[in-house]
Parts: C-alpha cells; sequence; structure tokens
C-alpha cells in the first residue's frame, strides 16, 4: 500500500470512530453525521470541527470523545492563557513543526498540548531536549492550529484563550462582522489574504488554500459598503473613475494592510493583505546570503519576479533594509502602494506612493534621477518607459531595484527586451548586458506541516557566458544549457528538490511549483 492510499485510509478509519462514538453517545444524529461528512467533502477539514461548526456538538464532546480515545486528560485550549515564559522553554520551529504547545511548567514536568498524544517518538524528543518530563493532554487539532499560528504571529506574546474564541466564533456568525473584525480575524488566523467578492462568503487565503467563513455570502450592496469603509470619502471619485484601486491603510490597534479594489461583474471585489512593521530578515525569508552581497553593489540592476501573493515587494523591502543598514545612501523608492515603511539608518530614504505622491512609474523615474538618488527602487516595471531609464540609470552609476512580472528568471530578459521597438532591441540588448546583476524568480510554497509557507527562488547572475546570451539573442538556451545549475544559475526545480530532500515540503507541492517537473522529479528522487 502506497504512503497516499495508506493516509486516506487512515483518514476514512478517523472518520468513522469519531462518528460512531458521536453516534453511539448520542450526541449526534445519522442525519447530522452524514450532513458532517457532506461538508467535509466540499470544504476539508476535520470532521469534529465541522460538526462543532454546524452547531451539531459543542467543544467539550470532542474534548470527551479525543480524551477517551487516547486515555489522557482533554485540554480546552480556549479556555486557558500560556504566558511568554512558557511558550519559550520549546523553540518556535520546533512548536510549528511538531504540532505541539506548552501549557505549563514546574521544575521537574512540562504539560504538553498535542492532536495525537500517543505520538511517544515527540515526547522523547522534547523530553531530551528541555530535560523534563512530558505530561501529554489531547487538544482538538483546530485549536492547536488556531494557538500556534496565532503565537507564530505574535512571538513573545501571550496566547490569550478567549481571544482566540472570539476569532474562532467570528467565523461561526450568522451576521456580517464589520470591516475591523474581519481584519482581526485575518491576522489572528495567521492568514495571507481577506478576499470579499459579491456571491461568496469572506474569505481568507492561508498557506495558499482558501478558506471561507461560515456567514452569508456577501451581496452587492456589502462589497460596496465594505468598499467606503476602507477609501478615503476624497478618493471615492477616482476609484469610480479607474475601476481599479490600490491604497494602504492603518487601522488604531489593528494594524496596516494593503487593500486592492476593483470590478468584476459590474459590482466592487477588495483583496486586503497585512502589512507588517518588522522587515523580515533574509534568514527569516528563507533568502540566501549573496542576496545581501548583491544588494550592496554600487551599480547595476536587480530584477524580482514571482507569481502575485509570492513575497517579491518583501523580498524588495528587505534588499532596501540591509542597503539602509550597512550604507549611507540617499534611496528613493516608488510603489504602489507602500507597503513596509523604512526609518532612517544610515541612508535617507523617500518612499513615494503613485497616485498620491506621484503620477507613475515612468513619471517617478523621470523625476528620481533628479533628486540625487543613489539606490532607485521600483514597486513594478510595466511599461517601456521605465524598463529605459532604469536601464540609462543603471548603466550611468545608480543601483536599480525592481520588481517584473515574469514566469521565470530567464524569461525576465526577454520580457524587457520585447517591450522595446524591433530596431531598438539590438541596443537594449547591450545596455541590458552591461548593466544587469541578477534576476531573482520565487515561489511561496506551503510548508509540509502546513503551518506557513517557505520562499524556494531561481537565481540568474549577469556571468561572462549569460552577458554574452543576453547580447546573441540567445537568452532562450540558459535553461537547456545550465540545466544542471552552477554559480551563475540555480533554477526554481533545483531549489524545491533541495526543500524536499530537507523534508521542508510535500513532494507534490514541489512538483506543482516546479518549471520543469520531470527535472524536479529526477532531482528530488536522486
Amino acid at each position: 500500500m502506497t504512503n497516499t492510499t495508506q493516509k486516506k485510509s487512515d483518514k476514512t478509519t478517523q472518520k468513522k470512530r469519531i462518528g460512531e462514538y458521536l453516534l453511539s453517545s448520542g450526541l449526534i444524529t445519522s442525519s447530522n453525521l452524514q450532513q458532517g461528512l457532506k461538508r467535509q467533502g466540499q470544504a476539508g477539514g476535520r470532521l469534529g470541527s465541522n460538526l462543532i461548526e454546524m452547531g451539531f456538538i459543542g467543544v467539550e464532546d470532542l474534548i470527551g470523545y479525543l480524551s477517551t480515545k487516547f486515555g489522557v486528560p482533554g485540554l480546552d485550549l480556549f479556555s486557558i492563557n500560556i504566558t511568554p515564559d512558557v511558550l519559550a522553554i520549546i523553540p518556535k520551529d520546533k512548536i510549528q513543526q511538531l504540532s505541539i504547545l506548552p501549557v505549563s511548567i514546574d521544575d521537574r514536568t512540562i504539560t504538553l498540548a498535542m492532536a495525537n498524544p500517543m505520538d511517544h517518538d515527540v515526547i522523547k524528543e522534547i523530553e531530551f531536549s528541555i530535560a523534563k518530563k512530558v505530561i501529554p493532554v489531547v487538544s482538538p487539532a483546530f485549536m492547536l492550529e488556531t494557538a500556534i499560528s496565532s503565537f507564530l504571529k505574535n512571538p513573545g506574546q501571550s496566547i490569550i484563550g478567549p481571544a482566540l474564541a472570539e476569532m474562532v466564533e467570528l467565523g461561526r456568525g450568522e451576521k456580517l462582522p464589520n470591516i475591523d473584525s474581519l481584519l482581526q480575524h485575518m491576522l489572528r488566523a495567521g492568514a495571507d489574504d481577506l478576499l470579499l467578492t459579491p456571491g461568496a462568503s469572506p474569505s481568507l487565503k492561508i498557506s495558499n488554500r482558501l478558506r471561507r467563513l461560515t456567514v452569508p455570502a456577501l451581496t452587492t450592496a456589502d462589497c460596496e459598503r465594505y468598499a467606503r469603509e476602507l477609501i478615503p470619502f476624497h478618493e471615492w471619485e477616482k476609484f469610480q473613475k479607474k475601476q481599479d484601486y490600490g491604497l494602504s491603510i492603518s487601522v488604531p490597534r489593528v494594524g496596516r494592510f494593503r487593500v486592492t479594489l476593483y470590478r468584476q461583474r459590474d459590482a466592487i471585489a477588495i483583496a486586503i493583505r497585512p502589512i507588517f512593521e518588522k522587515i523580515p530578515s533574509l534568514e527569516e525569508l528563507n533568502l540566501p546570503e549573496w542576496i545581501s552581497d548583491i544588494a550592496l553593489k554600487p551599480q547595476g540592476l536587480i530584477l524580482v519576479s514571482g507569481p502575485a501573493g509570492h513575497g517579491k515587494s518583501t523580498t524588495l523591502s528587505a534588499m532596501v533594509d540591509i542597503i539602509n543598514s550597512t550604507k549611507g545612501c540617499n534611496i528613493i523608492t516608488l510603489e504602489d502602494p507602500i507597503e513596509y515603511l523604512h526609518k532612517h539608518k544610515r541612508s535617507n530614504i523617500s518612499q513615494r506612493e503613485i497616485g498620491r505622491d506621484v503620477v507613475s512609474f515612468s513619471e517617478g523615474m523621470r523625476h528620481a534621477l533628479r533628486q540625487a538618488p543613489d539606490v532607485i527602487v521600483v514597486g513594478e516595471m510595466r511599461d517601456k518607459e521605465t524598463f529605459e531609464i532604469a536601464l540609462q540609470a543603471a548603466i550611468s552609476g545608480h543601483l536599480v531595484i525592481s520588481t517584473v512580472h515574469s514566469d521565470n528568471a530567464t524569461s525576465i530578459i526577454e520580457r524587457v527586451i520585447n517591450m522595446f521597438e524591433p530596431h531598438e532591441q539590438a541596443i537594449a540588448r547591450m545596455m541590458l548586458a552591461e548593466s544587469f546583476l541578477t534576476s531573482i524568480a520565487q515561489r511561496l510554497v506551503p510548508k509540509k506541516d502546513h503551518h506557513g509557507r517557505i520562499l524556494a527562488i531561481e537565481k540568474l547572475a549577469n556571468s561572462h557566458r549569460v552577458k554574452k546570451m543576453i547580447r546573441e539573442g540567445k537568452t532562450h538556451q540558459i535553461r537547456s544549457q545550465m540545466q544542471i545549475g552552477g554559480e551563475d544559475f540555480v533554477s526554481i526545480d533545483i531549489s524545491l528538490a533541495n526543500l524536499y530532500k530537507q523534508g521542508v515540503i510535500d513532494f507534490e507541492d514541489g512538483a506543482l511549483y516546479a518549471d520543469d517537473q520531470k527535472l524536479f522529479k529526477d532531482l528530488a528522487r536522486s
């Protein structure tokens, strides 16, 4: 039997066990069970959690079942608080990797909340690492996932059980929550995006997976009401004319967010992403140290590509923070909208927002060259004029860092060249060959434990042979000629295969995000 088949079999057995227990205990009816199984087939999740959300059983019923099944005490994590000193006894990467949570300690023991308290390997590992006897208790998986996600998003703070309960209850209400409640819920759930679309319930994207809140579907009027709450009154007319609108907002006592509003089927839809105050380090982003070296180059062009929502802006901000912390420069950024707020460190930073401080990226680029910049950061290069000014700036002694929409690190080159008219492309190739430093393509891939995502990157550096290929218009040959990788080219397939071999991602997810699935599979199995 394959591992996949075994997992499916185990899940089916688990469904039957909990269903049979709840039926035999008189806690649910056969109809309740069928509805719960149907919902699980449609929306995923665990059967017990679904039955709770549907109102068929209470949390105490599920905890009672788990306690009986495993023969250890059950614990309602939403009824207790866990202090930072207790949480700090186990490294957060272990908490995330093993899906465990320390809830109390004394001189000789630690009480550990687990979804599977019979996992003796985990218990032995913790006992060995902290030299205390583990007392396991069982908590429902959805409670553990919620509590661990909150802890990872707010390290150094207490876990407040009742606050987590409020967050989960938000997803079970019959009335639509206000926008502040939705934003708080997104942060507590550790979601990457909040999506508001007519005809569907408010939805969260967590580790590339869509999860709908169990509240009524939004109407066109609901989405317009949310939009009017988010957009300043004086900006509403501008949105009406443009049909697409982006801005960053600050909500008191909640946080900062990037908001994108757009029209679909003559109605308003909204995508909201949290912006965090702290700029992540290269290590936290799983970016290699050589990015620091390339960011500190005095001049040239650095390009970052990847799908929307895969961390391009965060990578740019991390590079800017490296420069800001290391060199005395004048840095000009052009952003749509401004996400991370940079403080002046060793450098001066001027952050300009498209539509508010400057009309467009190309207009901002023209003005930036007269503002004594050492570094110019362009949120996105979309047109020929912006590329042309960027190439000129890179050749004339400036460092230019930007994102580009492209499939991979090599196709960026052709995308830049194809912006120009045919009779201009030979000159564009020469300019790009001289100014280009590095192209980075990135993907955020779900982790194996499903707690968050990890970055896989592809690198193309401008070595002598790459420079020659750019000049001769042979960049399409880079992937075939340099497939096995080297100092100047490391494909996304190699990065994904390494993450799989390290046990960080699942094989299926690696294959899904690979550029060449056959190459990835060969590398992963070698």
